[in-house]
């Protein structure tokens, strides 16, 4: 291959496609009340609900970041995505519940229940930042990659502005009910794309046996050393394995055990961006059971959208890559997939597809694009009017809220494409991910888990341990400038996500037995109890077993086992 070239057949199935979306998406509105805009009427069920989780986790950012890592043999990526599994079993047990009987529209709206209206209002504006920063912003980003490859000719930010309005586009007149409904098209596109591309990419290695012969003959080879930890990677099962060695420079075991599970529990448990899908289950059970449905789904991205990339690695290392025309941020070709991670996704799919399917997959990943944005759109824009507008206002009629909802979205929409480019600066779109939500993830899952399971826990301690993750996190960033701090500079992300977490627990347990305790009666709906699973079990005892979300979870959780087990 020397050139990126686009079909008229693919390009008229990408447009097709676009037109289509925005139509189904603009029939499926519901504006009749704040409700029906910002929750779908709280009448979807679990499979709906579970595959609008997954499509809207399995962005465009995910697709590129999945594969540019797999290509640099951090094939422990897909540990982000198995142990969405084991949180969302968790999530359902303990802290669905809370969040559908208490019918509250955000996260920080259950926050100013448990504690008081400082920590909503700072939650809420941290959530705002981070669905424009992390979400919104980086699959704008990822998205023109490709569509700078198809059109080198338009500047990057045209191509930001224009995938943003188009999302934009029914996200603005439908509120969620639009943005959900198509995104079980969109994940149904999306899957079927992802399973394509890996046929393809087998296809071109020889199969499993041929990637294991691949790799392990590169191995022996000695090309899988890092030079800056020293680790050398001696077999296909070593690249292959999820399981790193403390000094492992992307994912060490014990970032694994200590870092994923407060990220994954932030994204899956406290996360607008992700619970409001859920909030609009039509009760519990269906909740539950789309919550346990996204998890299912997750298992499988190991097959379709990381091992591509690994695929990448014997197809790609080496291969002279200037006619991808693919830009550094300081303006240079790149030539060698090394240095340009991100372009593996792309790589794969103008290298491996026929005309025609090409225009099918891209339309996939077109919709992972248009999914996430619209998302986050949706959740960014239910904050600000819910959580401040409302206060601000509390006599503005619903149709009022939804009209504020609709200008606060077009806002975002500009803040977001502004923001995008700036991206370029790292070194990996799943490096900028993980850092930037590394910072803002403690603070808040540890706020959440203290309030739920300790009664003494007052707004004090909530507030105050908030607003220490936050000092800490500015600190940390003066820090990788200035470092003072030999130590907190080297440390590992995950390391560091971890000792946050635990900084803000102690702060939060030490104000909070320092001061009032609160009001029991005001917050004992909100607090977990063990009668509570006494009264569940009963309640589910009527119910068939395969109704039953524990059956599922156990389930749920021996296939998680199985999958991972097998590239321990």
């Amino acid at each position: 291959m020397n050139q990126i070239q686009l079909s008229t057949l693919d390009l008229v199935i990408m447009i097709g496609y676009a037109v289509l979306i925005i139509l189904y998406g603009l029939y499926h509105a519901k504006r009749k009340s704040s409700e029906d805009y910002f929750l779908a009427g709280r009448n979807m069920v679990w499979p709906i609900v579970g595959i609008s989780l997954f499509a809207a986790n399995i962005s465009s950012s995910t697709l590129f970041g999945l594969a540019g890592d797999a290509f640099k043999t951090n094939t422990h990526v897909y540990n982000y995505e198995w142990f969405a599994a084991v949180v969302l079993v968790f999530f359902a047990i303990f802290f669905l519940p809370f969040y559908l009987r208490s019918k509250i529209y955000t996260m920080p709206e259950f926050l100013e229940r448990r504690y008081d209206q400082r920590s909503r209002y700072y939650f809420s504006f941290i959530t705002v930042v981070g669905n424009v920063l992390i979400d919104t912003a980086a699959a704008l980003y990822a998205g023109s990659i490709i569509l700078k490859l198809l059109f080198p000719d338009l500047p990057s930010y045209v191509i930001i502005i224009a995938l943003a309005f188009a999302a934009a586009a029914y996200t603005i007149p439908g509120g969620l009910s639009s943005v959900i409904h198509t995104e079980v098209i969109q994940a149904i596109l999306l899957i079927f794309g992802s399973v394509i591309l890996t046929y393809y990419a087998f296809g071109e290695v020889g199969g499993w046996s041929g990637l294991i012969e691949g790799l392990n003959a590169k191995a022996a080879a000695g090309e899988f050393v890092n030079e800056k930890t020293g680790i050398t990677l001696h077999n296909a099962q070593e690249v292959l394995s999820l399981v790193r060695p403390a000094q492992d420079e992307f994912m060490p075991w014990t970032g694994l055990l200590l870092g994923v599970p407060i990220l994954g529990f932030y994204f899956w448990a406290n996360n607008q961006f992700m619970v409001q899908r859920v909030l609009g289950a039509k009760d519990l059970n269906h909740g539950r059971w789309g919550a346990l449905f996204a998890g299912l789904l997750k298992l499988p991205v190991i097959f379709i959208m990381v091992l591509p990339g690994t695929c990448a690695i014997l197809m790609f290392s080496g291969t002279d890559l200037s006619f991808m025309n693919y830009k550094l941020p300081d303006g240079s070709i790149c030539a060698n997939l090394k240095d340009c991670p991100n372009a593996t996704y792309p790589l794969l799919l103008f290298s491996l597809l026929p005309k025609g399917l090409l225009g099918l997959v891209l339309a996939g990943l077109l919709a992972a694009m248009m999914s996430s944005i619209s998302a986050t759109f949706n959740s960014a824009s239910t904050l600000v009017t819910m959580d401040f507008v409302s206060k601000i206002r509390p006599n503005i009629s619903s149709q009022g809220l939804v009209r504020v909802g609709q200008i606060v979205t077009l806002i975002l929409v500009v803040l977001a494409s502004a923001w995008a480019p700036m991206i370029e600066q790292f070194s990996s779109l799943w490096q900028y991910l993980q850092d930037v939500l590394g910072y803002i993830a403690p603070p808040v899952a540890a706020t959440f888990i203290v309030g739920l399971f300790w009664s003494r826990a007052n707004s004090a301690g909530s507030i105050f341990s908030l607003l220490f993750g936050f000092a800490f996190s500015i600190f940390s960033l003066l820090n990788a400038k200035f470092e003072w701090i030999d130590g907190l500079v080297t440390m590992h992300f995950l390391h560091r996500t971890f000792l946050l977490f635990v900084l803000c627990i102690i702060i939060n347990v030490v104000v909070s037995l320092s001061t009032a305790p609160p009001d029991y009666s005001k917050i004992k709906d909100y607090i977990w109890t063990s009668q509570m699973l006494k009264d569940e079990t009963e309640e589910l005892a009527s119910l068939p077993w395969y109704k039953n979300y524990r059956y599922q979870a156990v389930i749920l959780l021996i296939i998680t086992v199985i999958t991972v087990g097998f590239f321990w």
